[in-house]
């Protein structure tokens, strides 16, 4: 059953996402200087904003084509499709990690599901929604751009991919709508509140929030598990995560 939230909790959900979905720093550090909350990512990554506007396609990790992803969780498994196809950045971030077995053994630090089924969040290094994904070559996080893909006008079309921007101007609606929505069991990215923050850690949609489209990206879906994930506790940890299927696809 599809589930609908009022318009009247909207605005406490998103509360919750901002506070939720922070992958950027802690409130001492938000507090000390915006500037240096919006130089990090700059500073610390390729996808700066004198590249958002190329081909992405020449960046790497990246996923052409789908990927199969085996989550174990509480003895159990997960199975995520990761879609590469419409996100090729973001989804090969994401198995290139699981690749390098980073998410094994990392919990589950935020889990949302009141007043409203919200999220599972998890992937922090850290473990307490701080943390990024350290290169061990560089010595530096990596970062990854905000990537949505938008559904074309006509069937004749390809849909545009627009990076380092959010479409939702927060807690609004894509428009034109987004080709990975946040359905119930969609796999997204968390990121601060700058665009290009993401770097490791994750989400799974715990109902529908299509509210949340454009302005954080969602690189696959649970297709098998979805009632693992719900059982989900927060300190509940990734006991394994495996590329089963599409590794051949992943562009180092």
């Amino acid at each position: 059953m599809k589930l609908k939230i009022p318009k009247s909790l909207i605005f406490l959900v998103f509360a919750l996402l901002i506070g939720g979905l922070t992958i950027g720093g802690c409130a001492s550090e938000q507090a000390t200087s915006s500037n240096s909350v919006q130089k990090q990512p700059a500073e610390t990554t390729t996808f700066t904003a004198e590249t958002q506007q190329t081909d992405m396609s020449k960046y790497t990790p990246r996923l052409e084509g789908k990927a199969t992803v085996e989550m174990t969780v509480n003895g159990s498994p997960i199975t995520i499709e990761v879609d590469g196809t419409d996100a090729p950045v973001t989804a090969g971030n994401f198995v290139d990690l699981v690749e390098r077995g980073v998410y094994n053994g990392l919990s589950f630090h935020r889990v949302v599901k009141e007043p409203q089924p919200f999220v599972v969040q998890g992937g922090d290094p850290k473990g307490n929604g701080t943390g990024s994904f350290i290169d061990p070559k560089t010595q530096k996080p990596r970062y990854i751009p905000l990537e949505i893909k938008l559904q074309p006008a006509s069937k004749d079309q390809s849909g545009e991919t627009i990076y380092g921007k959010a479409l939702g101007q927060q807690a609004g609606f894509s428009d034109p709508p987004v080709v990975l929505n946040h359905k119930r069991g969609a796999v997204a990215m968390a990121r601060s509140q700058m665009p290009d923050s993401a770097s490791s850690q994750f989400y799974f949609a715990l109902s529908d929030l299509q509210f949340l489209d454009g302005d954080y990206a969602v690189f696959g879906y649970v297709t098998k598990g979805m009632d693992v994930v719900d059982k989900i506790k927060q300190g509940d940890r990734i006991q394994s995560a495996k590329v089963v299927s599409g590794l051949e696809n992943l562009k180092r």
